[in-house]
This record gives structure tokens, sequence and C-alpha cells, in this order.
């Protein structure tokens, strides 16, 4: 059994953004930190819109984002005694990025769209497998983690 990452492109964003990369750097991100197949991973690229919606609704933040994570693996500091599904796939959970919000954030930053794209998909992906950001000694960690991830998967 392989590891199953869907892809969801809003309509109005389809064609800008590739499943097939988006993938490939998913998998680079899982290999690297020891996740190994059976695993299931949902990625949304979507409006500015929806993503305040679902950061309003689900954190209490009514304001807008560039990329959301809702994991379903307990988190550090959690009840240990979670049970892993009997068909023995790990359920990341589901990333959800405001593709116009990465575009307008990349021109701010200097860097490709797709830099951005990679860096927002790393990020999330990350907070599914328990980082975070909350403490400064997190981010810290979190942010090293990306770069380095980055580099791996987008090298030069």
């Amino acid at each position: 059994m392989s590891g199953e990452i869907e892809i969801f492109v809003e309509e109005e964003f389809r064609g800008m953004v590739d499943g097939g990369w988006v993938k490939k750097i998913v998998r680079q991100v899982l290999k690297a930190e020891g996740m190994a197949p059976p695993y299931e991973v949902s990625l949304v690229f979507t409006d500015p819109e929806t993503v305040q919606r679902l950061n309003r609704d689900y954190r209490g933040v009514d304001e807008p984002t560039d990329v959301l994570a809702f994991y379903m693996l307990p988190q550090r500091g959690a009840d240990s005694s979670f049970a892993l599904p009997p068909d023995g796939v790990t359920r990341l959970g589901e990333v959800i990025i405001s593709y116009p919000q990465a575009v307008a954030q990349a021109r701010e930053q200097g860097h490709s769209p797709e830099r951005e794209l990679a860096l927002l998909v790393i990020h999330g992906i990350l907070h599914l497998l328990g980082y975070d950001h909350e403490e400064p000694e997190e981010k810290s960690k979190m942010s090293e983690r990306e770069r380095e991830l980055l580099e791996r998967c987008l090298p030069g």
C-alpha cells in the first residue's frame, strides 16, 4: 500500500497548481520526516475567503491567512492512547492553502509563486506532523526545518 495524497484545486485556479509537483513535495517531506506509507493526506488550493472562513470557524481568528492545517494525528502533549484505524493507514489530515495569498506573498518576497507554494505545502505538512510555532523555541525549530526541506525539494 502506498501513500495516498489527494489534491483539490478550486476551479478558478486549475492549471495554475501542478498536482503532480505538489505530491512530489509532500512525499519528499513525509519521507524526510520518517513517515512511511500507508498514509493519507489532502491538500486544497482555494480562495482567500474560504481560508478566512475556515480560520474563523475552526480557530476563532477572523482574519485571512495563507495556510491552515487540520491534523488527525494526536499532537504533542495530547492523550497518547489514540487508536490507529484497523486498516493501518495513518490519516494525517488536510492542508488548506490560499492560492492568491501565496502569489501575493511570492511577489512581496521577490521569489517565484512555486517557491512560495512549496514553502506553504512544507509548512502545512509539518503542522500535520506536530510541528508548531507558538513558542519562540518551536518557531525557530520549525523555520529551520522548513528551510532544510525547501532546499531539498527545490535545490538551487
